[in-house]
């Protein structure tokens, strides 16, 4: 029988960088995927934070 293997694509969770900072309750995050073979590094995109109602940079986190 065939071993299956792991994959390229995993899930990544993204929050905002800004709300973490400023100290205000709740969180902004995103799940997301990326192809770890093409983006070894962690992902950042500018992402909509409906708390701060603005578009924001989101980072990947662990």
């Amino acid at each position: 029988m065939a071993k299956k293997s792991k994959g390229n694509r995993i899930q990544v969770i993204l929050e905002c960088t800004e709300h973490k900072a400023s100290g205000q309750p709740g969180t902004s995050r995103y799940v997301t995927q990326k192809n770890r073979k093409n983006t070894p590094d962690r992902l950042e995109l500018v992402k909509y934070n409906p708390i701060l109602k603005k578009k924001t940079l989101h980072r990947e986190i662990k």
